[in-house]
């Protein structure tokens, strides 16, 4: 005898927006990823203007000042710790535990979970950048963004960019030691493009041009540019859109909700 699909239940509406308030009460409620996505990113930018060296302009530099640099590295360094670090283990430890399953058979569609986890964390690094760019403006004189429509474009495409490669991760990990090893592994390589050890503009020719080719570093070039006064360059807000692109394709394709 052949088995009868079970309906699926009608979609309640408002029910997206109750998940939403919901993860935000929980997310609110989480120290460590508070800390990590809107605290650390402009701690560390204080600890380096503390350097007095980092406050005087390089002529290697084109006249500015490493701290200056360091701004916009922050912004992604929030964005990789949010996007990386924080967000795919909740997604995955939702999975593990059988939540997104029970919840495909209530009207509350469990896309809408995922969905408000995204936004939360994308609302998290727009105040951390924000965060950054007041104590960088304020503390250390760092010009605030020079072509702010420029800026917000290269802003916006590079949270795509990242929020889709921890998307990736929470899909290709089936629990959540898996996924904090899979973090792991793209989280440095990810800070090394983004320029947090060295910024991308200080490093050796070659190594840049291959940097600039990942979504990190393309978004710390394009960033960069906005800041100077200009309208980032197309390549670079291209190959984010491409990373974006693919990698959104990627984590529909391998997310499981069991």
């Amino acid at each position: 005898m052949t088995a009868l699909a079970r309906p699926r239940p009608t979609a309640v509406k408002g029910s997206a927006t109750a998940v939403l308030a919901s993860e935000a009460r929980l997310f609110l409620r989480d120290p460590a990823a508070l800390f990590w996505i809107l605290v650390f990113p402009t701690a560390l930018l204080c600890v380096l203007g503390a350097i007095p060296s980092f406050r005087e302009p390089s002529p290697d530099l084109g006249g500015l000042r490493v701290i200056d640099l360091y701004v916009p590295i922050t912004v992604l360094l929030a964005m990789i710790t949010s996007a990386i670090q924080s967000m795919p283990p909740v997604l995955t430890g939702y999975r593990e535990r059988g939540i997104l399953r029970r919840m495909s058979t209530t009207p509350v569609r469990p896309g809408a979970l995922v969905g408000a986890q995204i936004a939360l964390h994308g609302a998290a690094v727009a105040v951390s950048a924000l965060l950054a760019l007041a104590v960088g403006r304020i503390v250390f004189g760092v010009a605030l963004p020079g072509h702010l429509p420029g800026y917000l474009v290269a802003f916006a495409l590079a949270a795509l960019a990242t929020l889709a490669l921890g998307s990736t991760v929470s899909a290709v990990s089936r629990t959540t030691k898996i996924t904090q090893a899979v973090g792991s592994a793209v989280f440095f390589p990810a800070m090394f493009t983004a320029g947090v050890w060295l910024p991308v503009s200080a490093m050796p020719d070659t190594l840049q041009r291959i940097v600039h080719l990942t979504p990190l570093g393309a978004a710390a070039r394009a960033l960069d540019q906005a800041a100077a006064g200009g309208w980032p360059s197309w390549t670079h807000l291209g190959i984010m859109a491409l990373w974006a692109v693919a990698l959104i394709a990627a984590a529909r394709r391998w997310f499981t909700w069991e």
